[in-house]
């Protein structure tokens, strides 16, 4: 298995909530996958704020305003 690189993915990362796992993708989308939810890089920044990352929210921002905000 690669080795993770915390230092480049967090400066790739653009969650703003004060979590341990920042820098860990494996870690972060394992944490979000059991609750229905999609980590901060899947969302825009003015949606990334909200912390509203559900699997629903996603689609409709994604319905809105296409593949590339």
């Amino acid at each position: 298995m690669p080795e993770c690189k915390v230092e480049e993915n967090k400066s790739n990362c653009n969650c703003t909530y004060p979590c341990s796992k920042k820098g860990m993708c494996c870690e972060c989308l394992y944490s979000h996958r059991i609750v229905g939810e999609l980590p901060a890089c899947y969302f825009p920044d003015d949606v990334e704020g909200t912390y509203d990352r559900t699997i629903e929210n996603f689609i409709k921002i994604y319905q809105s305003r296409g593949r590339w905000w």
